[in-house]
């Protein structure tokens, strides 16, 4: 009889259910994942994997698994969710700011490995990492954006700039905006690109007058255009190589 009450008082001590409580599914989920990833490398793990790794540093605990897939699932993809507008990504439910801010963190941290690259070497001769970097910077943006990136005589990158922000379909362009620009930075040679949002990179007839008038407007001055990629979803258009900038 005198071991009942002390039973009954136990129970009820503050924490002690929970203590007595099996643990979670997910227990040790954690530290398993992260030593896979050292072991095995980081390019062995599915998208979803990859991506819970990075929701571990804006939820301390939990199971963030169900939220890694809906996150490429809602976006359409590892790449696209990573790319997300900041708002968009703050109207999921259970990311919050702590997850939205790791993601671009990560994602910025990223594109400024490859601008890293691309200052190395002469953008010319590294024409696959230059497309790379594009398609990271712009392939999934809901608007039109218009960027250039300016190159010194070797041809190695000097500045990377978004010059113009428009629509879904259009980004108006300045051509004397973009040739002042050039020479301010001591420019000596262009590569302008855009984005369209369609997912088909096919020129439009404003595409190619602008790149023309570019070109008209740089070459008196010294400043030369390479070549005007448009970045599509998965594949890209060289107004070069289809003949138009002569």
């Amino acid at each position: 009889m005198a071991g009942k009450p002390r039973a009954r008082a136990q129970a009820s001590l503050p924490g002690l259910k929970e203590a007595m409580a099996p643990p979670p599914h997910f227990h040790g989920h954690r530290q398993r994942l992260r030593e896979r990833l050292i072991a095995a490398g980081a390019e062995n793990l599915p998208d979803y994997e990859l991506m819970e790794v990075l929701l571990f540093a804006g939820n301390p605990r939990g199971d963030v698994k169900p939220l890694a897939k809906d996150l490429i699932e809602r976006f359409g993809g590892f790449a696209e969710a990573l790319s997300a507008d900041p708002d968009d990504l703050l109207r999921v439910p259970g990311l919050g700011i702590a997850g939205a801010a790791a993601l671009k963190s990560v994602r910025e941290a990223a594109l400024r490995l490859m601008n890293a690259e691309l200052r190395e070497r002469p953008v010319i001769g590294s024409w696959d990492r230059l497309i790379d970097y594009c398609r990271a910077h712009i392939a999934y943006g809901k608007v039109e954006e218009f960027h250039i990136l300016f190159l010194d005589r070797k041809n190695a990158l000097l500045k990377h700039e978004q010059q113009q922000r428009g629509t879904v379909d259009h980004t108006p362009v300045y051509t004397r905006e973009v040739v002042k620009r050039a020479l301010e930075l001591g420019a000596s040679a262009l590569i302008l690109v855009h984005n369209h949002p369609s997912g088909d990179p096919t020129p439009s007839k404003a595409d190619i007058a602008v790149t023309k008038d570019i070109v008209n407007a740089g070459k008196p001055l010294g400043v030369t255009v390479h070549d005007h990629l448009i970045i599509g979803r998965g594949r890209h258009t060289s107004l070069r190589d289809m003949g138009l900038l002569n």
